[in-house]
């Protein structure tokens, strides 16, 4: 097993959360598709039937960064917080989902709990896995919650007819038929 330099790490959490930020900022997160290797996988679970996962580099920018992240402009997913394991090069990076909408008492709208990103390093500054986790159950209740106030975003709203079009969409798949394993 690798070890790897925990200064290194600490300098890709860094350059991380400025992507993450930059992204937020222009509403454009394929630029972060440059942080991870060419051969690359990332996904999550979408509750008890349906999971995500982007192969390689080209799928993460138009699939998990591009498609996956169409009608979240405007969001923030501040980190809280990161675990570093320098002996495998294991990050656990801890977030929030907060939208740019306000309910009427001035508060955004935000996601209860908290959810996170397990990225594994491959040196050079990239990563070559990640896996994001949330509670499901929270995100769902707050699109209702947004959706009953009717404070979806128009770019929201397509992303939620889309999903339940009964299309199925690039990189969905059945829980356990990804091509490769979430976990």
């Amino acid at each position: 097993m690798a070890t790897f330099d925990r200064a290194e790490l600490d300098e890709m959490i860094s350059r991380w959360i400025d992507a993450n930020k930059r992204a937020e900022a222009e509403g454009d997160w394929k630029p972060l598709a440059e942080m991870y290797t060419e051969d690359a996988t990332y996904g999550w679970n979408y509750g008890p039937k349906q999971e995500f996962m982007a192969v390689g580099r080209d799928e993460i920018r138009e699939l998990a960064l591009g498609q996956e992240m169409d009608g979240l402009e405007g969001w923030q997913y501040p980190y809280q917080q990161f675990v570093v394991d320098d002996r495998s090069g294991d990050v656990i990076g801890l977030w929030k989902q907060v939208a740019d909408a306000t309910r009427k008492n001035g508060e955004n709208y935000m996601v209860n709990g908290i959810g996170g990103s397990w990225f594994r390093y491959a040196g050079n500054f990239q990563w070559s896995w990640q896996r994001d986790f949330f509670d499901f159950g929270n995100v769902s209740h707050l699109f209702l919650e947004m959706i009953t106030d009717g404070a979806l975003s128009d770019g929201m709203n397509k992303r939620i007819e889309r999903s339940t079009s009964g299309t199925p969409l690039p990189g969905w798949y059945p829980v356990g038929r990804a091509p490769v394993a979430l976990w």
